[in-house]
């Protein structure tokens, strides 16, 4: 069964991007189409959305991407998220009786990453300047734009959030969220933006918007300071990857989920899963209780591995996979699931990029929750992030909060080779959401032999805690079969559909060069090439 989106593959030879937004899009094909590379379009996509979907991503949130030179086809993964402030006390949380981080409010603000991310992989990898990249976003946020039905929908739920705070108004018009259509114009992110233009990442890590920051989340009870803002870096990583029946499969390592996808891919790697034929019973079910063991896996060990010790290469190892592996019965869902003992010893928006060179760059922003901890630095349109949450109160727990630690983090980008050539640049953002959508995705790519936007109109489950959800549309079969083998099965239509995921995908064919992108049918946003 499939999400009737009515959308068809969109095919081009010069340059493609596809996320969640048209605006967005746009301002990166633009940015092509003026002779920048998927790494400045990227950006300057990343841009837009942070004024057109706020809800979403900016840059008081965090960024990871997944960059592939086509010169020399090596990938990159660049870590762009923040720490936990220097105060930060898991002591003081406890003896506040909280058993848990709150998810929002000023103890769940971790050191934004964003604008550093940007200047980072730019510098290393672009061929234009942050100036030149993020004048669209500056222009739609002193001009205005139109919002979109979708995005229009979740701003909606969360205006009483904003309104905590006087501050929550720079997000408001007239006190609400706009309308679908309703111009929008956001100017204190404006001269934010146009701040770091001028003056890089460090008119945002110091002087007056740093300033700005640290005084509204200390004034409140919270921990982050200058110093914290002003120390803060991004990272270079070794991306983490594994075959899935002869595609190779990238994620960045821990601190993120990306090992979920990994693991759940040999696990899967193990069965029959084309001869089940897509969106049946028993492809489901497996790909559920992979996607369950590799989730166990993951909340147990995953953390920041230069503050604790991660057993990355064992975790996304054919080996460990196959002890995992035996634990799946064919007709019956797990009841309890034991994470393992590896041998030795971890709302968003997303950006798929590919340029008409075969540079590719996956690229995924986020301030966490819908608006983030709630917070908006006053004067400067900044959302902060609610990062710190996914942090852990346990002391015996890798991922314990520590100052200076990054947190376990669910924003992954992704991308496939197949040999040495690029094969597909992709994601599916949506919190824990993200790995079992890029399982998901790759399954219906490789195993079922699905187009870019076949992939994306699937319909998907999402494994929650113990119960999965399933899109409405699926056959009654299904559903009953999956209930009879023990799957605890709830059910998402309408706009909660929108949790399903948002995700997009380019794919490029190494002797022609054409870019084949789809895009989320959940979501506002469109593939676009030339």
């Amino acid at each position: 069964m499939f999400f009737d989106s009515r959308r068809s593959t969109v095919h081009a030879t010069n340059g493609m991007v596809a996320t969640s937004q048209p605006l967005a899009a746009m301002a990166g094909l633009q940015i092509l189409m003026q002779g920048g590379n998927a790494v400045d379009a990227s950006v300057a996509a990343a841009a837009v959305l942070n004024v057109v979907e706020p809800e979403s991503t900016g840059i008081g949130g965090d960024m990871f991407a997944l960059i592939r030179n086509a010169k020399d086809g090596v990938v990159h993964a660049l870590n762009g998220s923040g720490r936990a402030p220097a105060a930060a006390s898991p002591d003081e949380l406890l003896s506040q009786g909280f058993q848990q981080i709150p998810d929002s409010g000023v103890y769940s603000v971790s050191v934004p990453g964003t604008v550093h991310g940007w200047e980072t992989i730019l510098a290393a990898h672009g061929t234009m300047t942050l100036a030149e990249v993020l004048a669209p976003a500056i222009k739609y946020a002193e001009e205005g734009f139109p919002v979109t039905d979708i995005i229009s929908y979740q701003w909606s739920s969360q205006a009483q959030k904003l309104a905590q705070y006087p501050s929550g108004q720079e997000m408001l018009k007239n006190g609400r969220a706009p309308r679908p259509g309703e111009i929008m114009k956001l100017p204190t992110l404006a001269r934010t933006l146009r701040l770091v233009a001028e003056g890089g990442s460090e008119a945002f890590y110091t002087g007056e918007v740093a300033a700005k920051i640290a005084n509204f989340v200390q004034e409140n009870g919270g921990w982050l300071s200058v110093d914290d803002l002003e120390s803060h870096t991004s990272d270079w990583d070794e991306p983490i990857k594994t075959d899935y029946r002869g595609v190779t499969c990238w994620e960045c390592p821990p601190n993120g989920q990306g090992v979920v996808a990994l693991e759940a891919l040999n696990i899967v790697e193990g069965f029959d899963i084309a001869s089940m034929g897509p969106q049946s019973s028993d492809a489901y079910h497996h790909l559920i209780e992979a996607t369950r063991l590799s989730f166990s896996d993951a909340y147990q060990y995953v953390a920041d591995p230069r503050k604790a010790s991660v057993p990355t290469s064992d975790l996304i190892s054919k080996d460990y996979a196959n002890v995992r592996r035996d634990l799946i019965d064919p007709i019956k869902a797990m009841k309890t699931v034991p994470y393992g003992k590896p041998f030795g010893g971890s709302d968003t928006v997303y950006i798929s990029c590919v340029d008409g060179s075969g540079n590719a760059c996956s690229f995924i922003n986020s301030v966490f929750n819908n608006f983030g901890s709630g917070l908006v630095a006053p004067d400067t349109g900044v959302v902060l992030q609610n990062r710190g949450a996914l942090f852990s109160l346990d002391k015996n727990h890798p991922n314990i909060l520590e100052p200076g630690k990054r947190p376990f983090h669910t924003i992954i980008p992704g991308m496939a080779t197949i040999g040495e050539e690029l094969y597909l640049c992709y994601g599916v953002m949506g919190g824990f959401m993200q790995p079992q959508g890029h399982l998901q995705v790759i399954s219906n790519m490789v195993d079922f032999d699905m187009d870019p936007q076949e992939s994306l109109n699937a319909l998907r489950f999402m494994v929650m805690g113990d119960a999965v959800v399933l899109e409405e549309g699926l056959s009654p079969t299904v559903i009953n079969d999956l209930q009879n083998r023990g799957h605890d099965i709830r059910f998402a239509d309408g706009y909660t559909r929108v949790g399903m995921g948002g995700g997009q995908v380019i794919m490029r064919d190494p002797l022609t060069g054409v870019l084949s992108g789809g895009s989320e049918p959940r979501k506002d946003g469109c593939a676009i090439g030339w």
